[in-house]
């Protein structure tokens, strides 16, 4: 979907131009049904040989971003056979960077992970555990740049309660204000009409340059919980939800025009 108030803008730099993705990838579980939630619930307690042959077709759609947030990764457990699945999207992807955050373990049975996947050198990744009554979420702060004109992504993963959503967004706004070039990314669990986005969006410069942008579920989506927002100093080209059901969720993606004084480093 082209951004129309962009349509007769002056070609951007293609050097400045960086290209987001976000996706929750429900750890490698291909669902394609309500009832497969509890049918194939097992998945998220044990290793299937299915879910590594999903990974790789993940990894392919993702090689051609130049950033990546990941929702819903592993960092090493029973269910995915001991392997961190960032760092195997990474490895798959030909991605030269990444970094993962455990936000939850349950002891050998699972490690609920965000990741982070780059082709361009971060110079600093910040953890940020979220507040919540259940505790278990959390966001990534991954920094191109340096000082005030550095650029900040935001991966998140938010609750599932409007009471904690409303919470973590309260923080996260704090957080987005110490800086001037920032990019949100993530499974918000909320749509853009929400209380929590409004919250979020009354305490920031942050906008959602598109809406309506379905990708929940899949297979046949029929609302917004994911969500890539930015400041006003970020351009945004284009954005789109993705055609690839290898999850309960789409990816979206998006390009941006990255500002004047951030520098990105391959190296």
């Amino acid at each position: 979907m082209q951004n129309p108030a962009n349509a007769n803008k002056i070609a951007p730099d293609p050097a400045r131009i960086l290209r987001l993705l976000s996706y929750n990838i429900q750890i490698g579980i291909s669902t394609r049904h309500y009832r497969q939630y509890l049918t194939h619930s097992w998945k998220h307690l044990l290793h299937h040989p299915q879910r590594f042959t999903n990974l790789d077709q993940i990894a392919m759609l993702m090689s051609d971003y130049d950033l990546v947030g990941v929702q819903e990764a592993d960092a090493g457990s029973l269910r995915s056979n001991f392997i961190n699945i960032t760092e195997y999207l990474a490895a798959r992807g030909g991605f030269a960077y990444w970094e993962d955050q455990t936000n939850r373990r349950i002891g050998r049975i699972a490690r609920h992970s965000l990741g982070m996947l780059s082709h361009y050198r971060p110079t600093g990744v910040t953890e940020h555990k979220l507040p919540g009554m259940v505790p278990g979420r959390g966001a990534m702060a991954v920094r191109y740049g340096d000082g005030d004109e550095s650029l900040v992504v935001l991966i998140v993963h938010l609750a599932l309660s409007r009471r904690g959503r409303l919470s973590q967004m309260d923080y996260l706004s704090d957080l987005i204000n110490d800086y001037r070039h920032v990019v949100m990314m993530g499974d918000l669990n909320c749509c853009s009409d929400s209380p929590e986005i409004e919250l979020l969006l009354n305490k920031t410069l942050m906008s959602e340059p598109l809406h309506g942008m379905n990708t929940f579920p899949s297979w046949r989506p029929k609302r917004n919980i994911d969500h890539i927002l930015v400041t006003p100093t970020v351009l945004v080209e284009r954005a789109e939800v993705l055609s690839c059901s290898v999850s309960d969720h789409l990816p979206l993606a998006m390009e941006i025009i990255v500002p004047e004084g951030v520098e990105l480093r391959t190296t």
